[in-house]
């Protein structure tokens, strides 16, 4: 894949800049571990702190501002460390960097790649997903932290909830947070938070070494976290510091003092929000009024309410005229019915039933008659025969064939004849 060349000038810094961005978008270079020894040191007067490694045979340049420095680095010409850090170009000079989040002693290495292979173990494990995580409530009434009793931190907690939220309760849960027997006292008082009915627990302490916050690595400790009914928000060291346990968390915040912020909403916000809701809701009542009252005197304007027993007389119009067809209706029905009734009594069956009678039998002799000049039976007692050859009658001597059986019908019975 050929290279495209550059035929217009760009100018220093154009160059720096377009190569400082190249840098930054590399994910790789975001987060590296470099060891080496201690070139130079200094420490300006802004707290930021100068510095460089080598190896033996290169050397590279290293920053770590205040608010990362440690008070308790105690670095040294000459000693072997492990930074944690992203790569950067610093663009007027157009010299690379490394700009540190953390400096360790050479030998906490080995602690890292424990940190690497509990991290892939868990996760693997699906401990880190995040579709299980637990929603943090808005409005907690009850707030467990498992923190060290004295310091800091628990300080700073107490002040934001009551400064945010002072509705809420706060419970302590005193703990180890440094050192060997850390991590069984962390659990059991996550174990022992749950008996509280708690809105959410924070667990954590403040900035240290990454021996300090080591306990906050440990596999039981996450196993305990990750099983932890309460929502649950992970606290521990300083805004760069990750532990295992804040990947297991259902919430992680940089410090502890954020941690509150995010456990508890703030009070002045949500009295601005109700007071916006309260204004929005009676806008919303005097608009219903209005338009209900609207809706009442479009009512009241009709001329129903204004002379009601002009209704009245309406109905009684219309009930008036109903009876009136009704009785017409059956006037009429009862004309109708009388005039047919009259018809039919007038009739000469009902003056003369005997006439009808006799005419009825008159009739019925007649057809009697006519039935008997038909009847074929009459016509055999006139000495008539009827002709059948299986079955079917025969009219015609044409239709007969030699030897033939030939059925005879008279009138007292049959025979049977043979045609020669």
């Amino acid at each position: 894949m050929g290279v495209k060349c550059i035929t217009e000038p760009i100018t220093v810094s154009q160059l720096n800049s377009y190569i400082k961005n190249l840098i930054g978008k590399d994910k790789r270079l975001n987060n590296v571990f470099i060891k080496g020894e201690i070139s130079t040191l200094s420490q300006a007067y802004s707290g930021h702190l100068y510095f460089s490694i080598k190896d033996k045979n290169s050397i590279v340049n290293c920053v770590m501002f205040r608010y990362s420095a440690k008070e308790n680095l105690n670095l040294e010409t000459g000693m072997k460390i492990l930074v944690n850090g992203k790569v950067d170009v610093y663009a007027p000079q157009g010299k690379y960097q490394i700009i540190a989040y953390n400096i360790t002693q050479e030998g906490v290495g080995k602690l890292y790649a424990e940190f690497e292979k509990l991290k892939k173990k868990l996760k693997d494990e699906g401990l880190f997903n995040e579709d299980i995580k637990k929603e943090i409530p808005k409005f907690p009434r009850k707030i467990g932290v498992v923190t060290a009793p004295k310091g800091a931190v628990i300080r700073d907690i107490i002040t934001t909830v009551k400064r945010r939220w002072p509705y809420c309760e706060i419970i302590l849960f005193p703990s180890l947070v440094q050192g060997a027997n850390a991590p069984p006292e962390i659990i059991r008082q996550i174990k022992h938070s749950q008996n509280y009915d708690l809105d959410v627990l924070i667990v954590g302490r403040g900035g240290g070494s990454i021996e300090d916050l080591w306990c906050f690595n440990d596999e039981n400790v996450a196993r305990a976290i990750f099983d932890c009914k309460i929502p649950t928000i992970s606290a521990v060291g300083h805004e760069v510091d990750f532990t295992i346990a804040d990947f297991v968390a259902d919430k992680r915040a940089p410090t502890p003092t954020a941690a509150a912020e995010l456990a508890v909403p703030q009070k002045e916000h949500m009295e601005k929000q109700l007071k916006q809701l309260n204004i929005r809701l009676n806008e919303t009542i005097k608009s219903k009024i209005y338009e209900n009252r609207q809706k009442l005197d479009n009512i009241v304007e009709k001329q129903i309410f204004k002379d009601p027993k002009n209704l009245y007389q309406t109905k009684k119009d219309k009930y008036d005229l109903l009876i009136n067809r009704f009785q017409l209706n059956s006037n009429n029905i009862i004309v109708n019915k009388k005039a047919k009734f009259d018809k039919i009594k007038s009739n000469y069956v009902f003056k003369d039933p005997k006439h009808l009678i006799e005419k009825q039998k008159h009739d019925l002799s007649y057809y009697i008659n006519k039935i008997e000049v038909l009847n074929p039976l009459l016509t055999l007692k006139r000495g008539y025969n009827i002709s059948r050859v299986d079955g079917k009658i025969v009219s015609k001597a044409s239709s007969l064939k030699k030897d033939d059986i030939v059925e005879l019908e008279f009138d007292d019975g049959k025979v049977n004849t043979k045609v020669l």
